[in-house]
C-alpha cells in the first residue's frame, strides 16, 4: 500500500511538472489574433462638417492661405506589444485583449481621428504578428471609404525600443512610420532594438509561468503562448543585409546608426520619431542627446520629427539641474538640492539619516551613513531607489522631479529635452558650420490599450492612460513579480545595488508606483495638409508643417512674414530661411470645441452598446459648437551653440515673449519681431505655444505635493488615492499646443530682397485679430 501511494505521489509530481512546463510554453493558450474592424464608414457629411468648421475658424482669425488641419496619433500600441499584453492581464487590472482591429475602431469611432499609425514594439513582434499587423492596417484603410477622402488614414509602423544601462549606451525609443502599405514598398519585417546586457525585460521562468497560468487560468495561458512564440523565433544576424536575411527571423539593430543603415538597405520611405526623451523611468541619470548628433547616429532625412509630449508627460523644456554630476576627474557625485530640484540621490541620504537618528545613533554616524547612501544611489544609476531598503514611494517626496514644469515626464532628464536638442551643435566636421538637429514638434498618446487619440476627454484614468493599480496591490503575488521588486524591511543604512549581479530586471528596476502619478491621456499631432489622402498627410509631415497638442484639437498657425525673396508670401512652421534683417512672425490660434458627454449616434450604431463600452469606455470625441478660449500665446527663442561646450542654459529664452489674449471664441492672433536678430549675428530658432483656459486634467497635479511653510514638498498624495481605480486624480491644467519651430539662419549681409520697408509692408498685409494689445513686445 505504502509503495503504491509513493508511486502515485511521484506520478502526480511528474504530471504537475509536465503540465506546468507545457502550460509555461503556452500549450493551453490561444494565439493573439488581430481581429476584424467594423466595416461601416463614417458619414461623408460628418467629415465634411469638420472641414467646413475649420475653414470658418481660419477665415475668422485671418489665417494666411490655410490648408486643412488634420489630427492624428503616431504612437499606438496593441496587445501585440509585450508590455501591452502584460498590462491586459486580469491580475494587473487589465481589460483583456485589445488587438489591432480595436485600434482601428477606436481611431474611427471613439476618437474620430483623421489618421493614426500602428507602433507595436518590434523586439517581440513575430513574423506572424507582423503579417497580421500589415493586413489589419490595410483592412482599416479599406473600411475607411474613398482613399482620396477617407474617414481615417491608417499608417503602418513600429517602435524601436532601445534601453541602455548607462548614459553611454542609452539611445531611447524611436517610432518608425512608413509612407506606404503595399508589399513592394514596406519591409518584410520590422526592426527592433538589440539591448545591451542587463537591459532585457526578462520573463519569469517557464515553470513559474506555467504554475501561474494553471492557478489563474484564462488569459495567462494566452500570455504564455505569446511569450513562447517570440522565444521560438530566431533573431536575424545583425551584420547581414536585410534583404539577404532568411525568412522568419526577428530583425534587431543595436544603435540608431544601425537602424538607419537597415532602413536604407530596405530603401523605403519612412520617418523616424524619437519620443520620451526626458522620461527618466528608463533613461539612465545624466543621459544626454549629444552623442546622437555624432556621425551616423543621426539621419536628417529620416529623423525629422520629435515627440515633445505624450501620455508619459512633457519633454519640451530645458532646465539646468542634473540628477547626477561629475567632478573634474570624471567621478560621479550627488549634487546638493536647490529650490527648484531635489536630487533623488540626496533624498536617499535624508531617508537613511532620518532612520539612523530614530535608531538612536550619533549625528556623526548618521551623517556618514547619509553620505554612503548618496554614493550608493549614484553608483546604482537608474535603479538607485533599490539602495534604500523598504522605502515607500511616498518617502521619496518629489525628488527627481521638475518642480516648475507643466506636466513633466517622470524623473526628468533635461539634457534630452526638445529645447536642449534644438540648442545642440556638433563641431566635429566643420567648426564654422556645426551640425544641428532640425526636427518638427509633434505629440502623441503612447497608449497601450489600442486607443489612439485618447486626449479628447479627461475621463477614465484606467484605460485612457497607462496609470493602473498601485504596485503595492500586486507586489505580494508571485505571478505579478515581474512588475515589482520583492518587499523589503526598512533598515537605517543603505545597501549597494549592482545591476549586473542582481536577479531583478525590467519593470522591477523602475519606480513604477511613483511613475503612475505622471501618466496622462496623451497628445495629438496636427498636420497642415493639402488634402485628406495618405500622400497629402505624408507630404505635410515631410515638410514638418506640423504641431502637437496636449489632446484638444486646437488650431494653430505660425508663419514668418518677411522671408527673403518671398515678395510678401509668408512661410509656415517647419521652414528654414537665411536672412539678416529682423524676422517678423505671426501666430494665430483657435480653441478646441467643448465636448458633449457620451458618443455621437453614428458611433453608437456602428459599434453597438457592448463594444462602445469595451473599446471607447462609453465616451467619444463629441464636439459641441462652442469653442474654448485661447488665453495666451508664448514665444520661445533658442540660439544654438556656436562653439563646443557652450552652456545651453543662456541659449534658451523661455518664454521670450508672452501675449495675453482677449476672451474671444474666435481665437487669438499676434504679430511680433526680433529687432535684436540683425545685430546679434547668430542663427536663431523660434516656436510658439498656445494655451487654452484652465480645465481639469488626469494626473495634472502629478504627485500632488503638500507644501510646508518653507515652500518645500512635505508629503505627497500618489495616484491612485484611497478610491483606487475610481480615482481619476484630476487637477487643474492648461491644455496647450506647440508649433514646429522656424529656423532663421543669420546671413552675413542683407540680401537684395530684404529690408525693413518690405517687412513692415508684409506685416501690414496680414492684420491680427483677438489680441489684447497691438504692441509686439509681449510682457
Amino acid at each position: 500500500m505504502l509503495r503504491n501511494i509513493s508511486i502515485a505521489l511521484v506520478l502526480l509530481v511528474v504530471l504537475i511538472v509536465f503540465l506546468a512546463q507545457a502550460s509555461g510554453r503556452g500549450a493551453f493558450g490561444d494565439h493573439e489574433a488581430a481581429g476584424e474592424p467594423v466595416a461601416t464608414a463614417r458619414s461623408a457629411a460628418s467629415v465634411g462638417q469638420r472641414t467646413a468648421d475649420q475653414a470658418d475658424a481660419a477665415a475668422t482669425v485671418g489665417a494666411i492661405r490655410p490648408k486643412q488641419i488634420l489630427f492624428g496619433d503616431l504612437h499606438v500600441h496593441t496587445t501585440f506589444s509585450f508590455d501591452a499584453f502584460m498590462f491586459s492581464l486580469p491580475l494587473l487590472g487589465g481589460e483583456g485583449a485589445h488587438p489591432p482591429a480595436d485600434a482601428c475602431d477606436f481611431a474611427r469611432w471613439c476618437s474620430a481621428l483623421d489618421f493614426w499609425s500602428m507602433n507595436d514594439h518590434a523586439e517581440n513582434l513575430t513574423p506572424e504578428h507582423w503579417s497580421e499587423t500589415v493586413a489589419s492596417v490595410r483592412q482599416c484603410n479599406a473600411v475607411g471609404g474613398d482613399a482620396a477622402n477617407a474617414d481615417t488614414v491608417a499608417f503602418l509602423g513600429w517602435e524601436w525600443t532601445q534601453v541602455g544601462t548607462t548614459p553611454e549606451n542609452h539611445y531611447g525609443h524611436k517610432n518608425v512610420v512608413l509612407a506606404h502599405t503595399d508589399d513592394e514598398r514596406i519591409p518584410s519585417r520590422p526592426i527592433g532594438a538589440a539591448r545591451p546586457p542587463g537591459a532585457d525585460f526578462n520573463d519569469p521562468p517557464v515553470f513559474g509561468r506555467g504554475i501561474a497560468a494553471l492557478t489563474l487560468g484564462g488569459r495567462f495561458h494566452d500570455y504564455n503562448r505569446f511569450v513562447r512564440e517570440s522565444e521560438a523565433t530566431p533573431r536575424c544576424d545583425q551584420d547581414t543585409d536585410v534583404r539577404d536575411q532568411p525568412e522568419g527571423c526577428i530583425e534587431l539593430a543595436e544603435t540608431p546608426a544601425d537602424l538607419y543603415r537597415k532602413l536604407d538597405e530596405w530603401g523605403h520611405d519612412s520617418i523616424v520619431i524619437p519620443h520620451g526623451t526626458t522620461w527618466g523611468m528608463y533613461t539612465p541619470p545624466s543621459s544626454s542627446w549629444d552623442k546622437q548628433l555624432v556621425g551616423d547616429m543621426h539621419d536628417e532625412n529620416r529623423q525629422t520629427l520629435l515627440e515633445v509630449y505624450s501620455g508619459h508627460g512633457d519633454s519640451e523644456v530645458y532646465r539646468h539641474f542634473r540628477s547626477i554630476r561629475f567632478d573634474e576627474d570624471g567621478n560621479a557625485y550627488c549634487p546638493e538640492p536647490t529650490d527648484a530640484y531635489l536630487p533623488s540621490c540626496w533624498r536617499a541620504g535624508e531617508i537613511i539619516e532620518e532612520r539612523c537618528s530614530a535608531a538612536g545613533e550619533s549625528d556623526e554616524e548618521c551623517e556618514a551613513r547619509a553620505a554612503d547612501a548618496r554614493a550608493n544611489y549614484v553608483a546604482a544609476g537608474l535603479p538607485g531607489q533599490l539602495t534604500v531598503p523598504g522605502a515607500s514611494a511616498e518617502e521619496w517626496l518629489d525628488s527627481g522631479q521638475c518642480r516648475d514644469c507643466m506636466q513633466p515626464s517622470f524623473n526628468y532628464r533635461p539634457a534630452s529635452s526638445a529645447q536642449y536638442i534644438l540648442a545642440l551643435g556638433n563641431f566635429d566636421e566643420d567648426p564654422e558650420d556645426p551640425r544641428r538637429f532640425r526636427m518638427g514638434f509633434m505629440a502623441s498618446s503612447d497608449n497601450h490599450f489600442a486607443r489612439p487619440g485618447t486626449g479628447y476627454k479627461e475621463v477614465h484614468r484606467s484605460g485612457m492612460t497607462e496609470s493602473m493599480g498601485s504596485t503595492r496591490e500586486i507586489s505580494g503575488n508571485p505571478a505579478a513579480r515581474a512588475m515589482a521588486p520583492p518587499v523589503t524591511e526598512p533598515v537605517p543604512e543603505s545597501v549597494p545595488f549592482d545591476r549586473a549581479t542582481s536577479d531583478l530586471a525590467g519593470f522591477q528596476l523602475f519606480e513604477t508606483e511613483r511613475q503612475a502619478s505622471f501618466l496622462l491621456t496623451g497628445g495629438l499631432i496636427a498636420v497642415h495638409s493639402e488634402g485628406r489622402d495618405r500622400g497629402a498627410i505624408w507630404d505635410g509631415m515631410k515638410r514638418r508643417e506640423v504641431y502637437g497638442t496636449s489632446g484638444p484639437r486646437m488650431l494653430l498657425w505660425f508663419d514668418l512674414l518677411n522671408p527673403p525673396g518671398s515678395r510678401g508670401r509668408a512661410v509656415p512652421m517647419g521652414s528654414e530661411v537665411e536672412m539678416s534683417a529682423a524676422p517678423i512672425f505671426q501666430a494665430r490660434a483657435v480653441g478646441s470645441f467643448e465636448q458633449k458627454p457620451g458618443c455621437p449616434d453614428d458611433a453608437t450604431t456602428a459599434l453597438g452598446a457592448e463594444d462602445l463600452e469595451r473599446i471607447c469606455k462609453g465616451e467619444c470625441y463629441h464636439p459641441s459648437d462652442q469653442r474654448r478660449l485661447i488665453t495666451r500665446i508664448e514665444v520661445v527663442k533658442v540660439t544654438p551653440q556656436i562653439e563646443r561646450g557652450e552652456d545651453v542654459a543662456p541659449l534658451v529664452a523661455d518664454p521670450w515673449q508672452v501675449f495675453d489674449c482677449a476672451p474671444d471664441p474666435a481665437g487669438c492672433a499676434v504679430t511680433f519681431a526680433d529687432p535684436e536678430f540683425a545685430a546679434g549675428g547668430r542663427d536663431s530658432v523660434y516656436y510658439v505655444r498656445a494655451f487654452e483656459a484652465e480645465a481639469p486634467g488626469i494626473n495634472a497635479g502629478n504627485l500632488r505635493c503638500e507644501e510646508g511653510e518653507t515652500g518645500e514638498c512635505e508629503r505627497v498624495s500618489l495616484c491612485p488615492g484611497p478610491d483606487g481605480a475610481a480615482d481619476d486624480c484630476t487637477a487643474p491644467h492648461e491644455p496647450r499646443a506647440w508649433s514646429t519651430p522656424i529656423w532663421v539662419d543669420h546671413a552675413p549681409r542683407p540680401t537684395e530682397e530684404e529690408g525693413e520697408a518690405e517687412a513692415l509692408a508684409t506685416a501690414a498685409r496680414h492684420p491680427v485679430r483677438g489680441r489684447t494689445s497691438a504692441a509686439a513686445i509681449g510682457r
